[in-house]
């Protein structure tokens, strides 16, 4: 994996200044990140459409310069007029031409400023599209070590009960113990067992993700990705969070550049209505040319003047369909701006709500570890029952099953903030090398912002705070603590 990540790295990418806390991200993420970023096909897909809209925009700009052609061509002619004998003959000529565009009614001007602004809006697809495969990358290797430990939990429960089962199953045998002890000691088995085949199953499923997104196997032995690895590049204050996400968010960005592409093809539809100006020069040899035995030589330079008078609605049809896709466009934008808001909004408050989570489950796992070893004692002296024991047992393992989730579940909800905001490429410091910035496309980037003002407000739900004094107040009022 590494030669092959060290080769693909050196052909097409760079790695950035890292970001803020990330000199402390695993090797073996970043590595994935670099992969993913230079090989994913997503990736690849959007990069040859970026690629493949320079060319769009080159083919527009050839409509201002000249078009020359060569006309060669030869045939048997018949002639015949009142009162002369008719005339057959062989004509053959050679006519070079070239045709300048002086005026379309500023057609070619408006189609190139077009596709410069489709070009920036394929441009931050791209961005978009790395941006969630880098998300794709930290969640797959976040479950991949997810679910190793999972395995690693569900082996320990299932030794636990085998053990207690195998126990039950020799005090059953000496008399000591009663059948229905055996009966739910082997049920609790049983179901050891199944939740031992369903994390293995879900460490398969979530190792073949990785392998599609990474395009290889993981390593055996990854290292730990934390919280406080991407914490600080997510914002303290959810306002912030969500300014930042309507500033940087790339599917918003390319929204507003679809909108000025739109813009411009309204007005570039409004040429069908105005005249056409031409400069044509052409000069031709031809043998035997209209019935005239012998060479003849003809040049022509002049200035045509064109102008549609009817097209058959043909450019009313053009220009109010170029104005449907102007309102579609800026459809798009608002749906693009609700996604951004909702996504980072769901994201950042999964960071803070995991963060105060995962103290409690912390404490459960630890209070119920001590109640477990102190109920196995009691068992074992006979002041608790078999069913006691089991419960204890089972709880304890949902308990650190829960802590482990938590624990990967506020990375991915970090990694989905960042991504969101645009920055998550930015924090574990990867860029494709050949990749252009805004301005080297020839563009501004302040204009591809969401201004808060006009547009996409930054709004987010008011978080629930519960004030768990006042419920216990209100129930010591009504009686119930009593």
């Amino acid at each position: 994996m590494k030669n092959l990540v060290s080769t693909l790295s050196m052909a097409v990418l760079a790695t950035l200044p890292l970001g803020v806390g990330a000199q402390e991200l695993p090797d073996a993420l970043l590595q994935a990140t670099r992969q993913a970023v230079a090989a994913n096909p997503d990736v690849q897909e959007r990069w040859h459409v970026f690629t493949a809209a320079e060319t769009d925009q080159d083919q527009a700009r050839a409509g201002y310069r000249p078009s020359v052609d060569l006309t060669a061509g030869v045939g048997r002619e018949k002639r015949k007029s009142p009162g002369v004998p008719s005339n057959s003959y062989t004509r053959s000529g050679v006519e070079a031409s070239l045709t300048q565009m002086l005026y379309d009614g500023w057609f070619t001007p408006n189609e190139v400023e077009r596709l410069g602004h489709a070009r920036v809006t394929r441009y931050f697809e791209l961005l978009d599209t790395m941006e969630e495969t880098s998300l794709e990358v930290v969640r797959a290797y976040s479950d991949v070590l997810r679910y190793r430990r999972l395995v690693e939990l569900a082996k320990a429960n299932y030794v636990e009960h085998r053990l207690l089962h195998d126990q039950i199953s020799e005090r059953v045998k000496a008399g000591v113990s009663r059948g229905v002890d055996f009966e739910q000691a082997t049920g609790r088995l049983a179901l050891a067992e199944s939740n031992l085949l369903t994390e293995a199953s879900n460490l398969h499923d979530v190792t073949a993700r990785y392998l599609r997104i990474i395009g290889v196997q993981p390593d055996p032995q990854l290292p730990p990705l934390e919280a406080r690895h991407l914490a600080s590049g997510v914002p303290a204050d959810s306002e912030a969070a969500i300014k930042a996400a309507l500033s940087e968010n790339y599917q918003l960005k390319a929204s507003i550049a679809n909108i000025l592409s739109r813009t411009t093809e309204v007005d570039s539809q409004k040429a069908g209505y105005r005249p056409r100006l031409d400069l044509r020069a052409r000069q031709g040899v031809f043998r035997n040319l209209d019935g005239v035995d012998g060479r003849s030589r003809e040049g022509v330079v002049e200035l045509v003047l064109s102008y549609n008078l009817y097209r058959g609605g043909a450019d009313d049809a053009r220009l109010r369909g170029a104005a449907e896709e102007l309102n579609r466009s800026k459809d798009l934008r608002e749906k693009a701006c609700r996604d951004a808001r909702q996504t980072l909004a769901i994201a950042w408050n999964d960071v803070q709500r995991l963060r105060e989570q995962l103290a409690y489950l912390d404490q459960h796992q630890l209070s119920t570890e001590k109640s477990r070893e102190a109920y196995r004692q009691q068992f074992d002296i006979g002041q608790r029952t078999l069913l006691d024991l089991l419960d204890t047992e089972n709880e304890y393992f949902e308990a650190r099953r829960a802590y482990v989730n938590a624990i990967h579940d506020q990375v991915i909800a970090q990694a989905r903030s960042l991504a969101s905001m645009g920055q998550l490429l930015k924090t574990l410091g990867v860029v494709r090398e050949e990749l252009p910035t805004v301005s080297d496309l020839g563009r501004d980037e302040n204009e591809y912002k969401a201004d808060p003002e006009t547009m996409c407000p930054p709004e987010t739900p008011t978080m629930l705070k519960v004030d768990k004094e006042a419920l216990l107040a209100e129930a010591m009022k009504s009686g119930r603590g009593r």
